[in-house]
């Protein structure tokens, strides 16, 4: 078996033992958070959900889409949870369409600490967009992902999206 290493998720697994040690939920500390804060990744609140930009992202853009709610179990979604949570994921999609137009999306949810859930204990669904060859020789030959795009000037373009997307 052939093992790839990813060096940059290591700060990312150091950050969810602290807040498990701690006992905090990193989604239930973001969602008391204001979107119109320029220094957080928070792009979108509504009644049900909120939207965020992936502080470790897989790519460009990468977002979740978060319920208010903590629970970890898929099937204590409410209706309304279900559906506010398909209309975000596809004004996401819409958005990043507009600003990034990517070639495809991955959307789901990693439910259960082996699925690959890094926060396991607070259900989210991740949208993450996908360009023909975005798996290139950095990743495979230098141990290393390349986010082309600062997380902050990605937010301001979404948010901008959101915004007009709204608005129709």
């Amino acid at each position: 078996m052939k093992k790839m290493w990813s060096p940059w998720r290591s700060q990312y697994i150091d950050n969810i033992k602290q807040a498990n040690e701690s006992n905090e939920c990193v989604f239930c500390g973001l969602s008391k958070l204001n979107v119109d804060d320029p220094e957080n990744l928070l792009l979108d609140k509504d009644d049900k959900t909120f939207t965020v930009l992936n502080l470790y992202p897989y790519n460009n853009g990468h977002l979740m889409v978060v319920p208010y709610r903590h629970s970890s179990d898929f099937n204590e979604l409410t209706d309304e949870e279900n559906l506010e949570v398909m209309h975000k994921l596809q004004l996401a999609k819409k958005a990043l369409h507009k600003i990034a137009e990517p070639d495809g999306f991955n959307i789901g949810a990693n439910i259960g600490k082996i699925s690959g859930a890094g926060i396991a204990n607070h259900i989210h669904f991740h949208i993450v967009p996908r360009w023909n060859g975005d798996t290139n020789f950095m990743p495979v030959l230098g141990d290393v992902k390349v986010i082309s795009q600062d997380l902050l000037e990605t937010k301001q373009r979404l948010l901008k999206a959101y915004k007009e997307l709204k608005e129709k």
